[in-house]
């Protein structure tokens, strides 16, 4: 479906992010990822990610809180793929505290990650989508880019941020052949939201799976998380055909969160 097509993953190195990548590679994407983490792992998944679905993979690094840097990785990415159709923006990381006890630098860094990185990146990738006529750039934001919980003031401002950018994104873009969607997932189960289900556990004094259901409980219906290789499926509707009149929208995987 995707075959030849050049895809930029961020914070695509585990989680949510890798998913997405082996679902755009399994369709026939060159893919570059993104993220930190062990050398030896990064490697191993790259490695597996070519032999698997016989497609080019790449990975660079860069400090996506710096605007700069975020820029020049596009361009790097460009120089390796030999262009870009496809962006997904992916990267973030959490931070959970009552407003007038969150630290100043916490704030910062989850809007520099969460939103500017999408912007910048954003930015310098449609030119090469803009020029030829088509592009995907498929923003993973959150379904706290729809609504609010406690304690997460920064995240979830940057995450609402996120849908706005999507929508003016689209705008600008309507009619040239470049789209621009946000995924907003509910709770899946990354290790970002490992620690969040390990804090309530310790808190409450439960085991970490009854703290699992707990969290499930109090915000999603069905009680059972979204899966990342689901997220990948919805991200690969996304760049197919089926998609081509789907600009500006959210796609909400929450199940049933959202519905109340």
């Amino acid at each position: 479906m995707l075959t030849g097509k050049r895809a930029v993953i961020t914070g695509s190195t585990s989680g949510i992010g890798l998913a997405i990548a082996r679902e755009l590679a399994s369709n026939g994407a060159n893919v570059v990822i993104n993220g930190f983490g062990d050398a030896a792992a990064i490697e191993k998944e790259r490695v597996n990610l070519e032999l698997e679905f016989d497609i080019k993979a790449y990975y660079i690094n860069a400090d996506l809180m710096q605007a700069g840097a975020t820029r020049d990785f596009i361009s790097a990415s460009a120089q390796a793929l030999g262009g870009i159709d496809i962006l997904v923006n992916n990267a973030g990381i959490q931070h959970t505290d009552l407003i007038e006890d969150f630290p100043t630098d916490r704030w910062d860094a989850i809007i520099a990650l969460n939103l500017s990185a999408v912007f910048h990146g954003t930015a310098a990738a449609l030119p090469y989508m803009k020029k030829q006529g088509w592009g995907r750039i498929i923003n993973i934001a959150s379904v706290h880019g729809l609504v609010g919980s406690v304690n997460k003031s920064a995240y979830i401002a940057a995450k609402h941020g996120v849908v706005g950018l999507t929508k003016v994104t689209a705008l600008e873009n309507a009619g040239n052949g470049v789209t621009c969607n946000a995924i907003c997932p509910g709770w899946v189960r990354t290790p970002l939201v490992e620690k969040q289900i390990d804090a309530l556990a310790q808190k409450s004094g439960i085991s970490v799976e009854d703290a699992a259901i707990e969290m499930l409980t109090e915000k999603q219906p069905s009680l059972q998380f979204v899966t990342p290789k689901q997220l990948g499926g919805a991200a690969v509707f996304l760049a197919s055909e089926a998609a081509d009149q789907m600009t500006g929208t959210t796609l909400t995987l929450d199940g049933g969160w959202t519905a109340r």
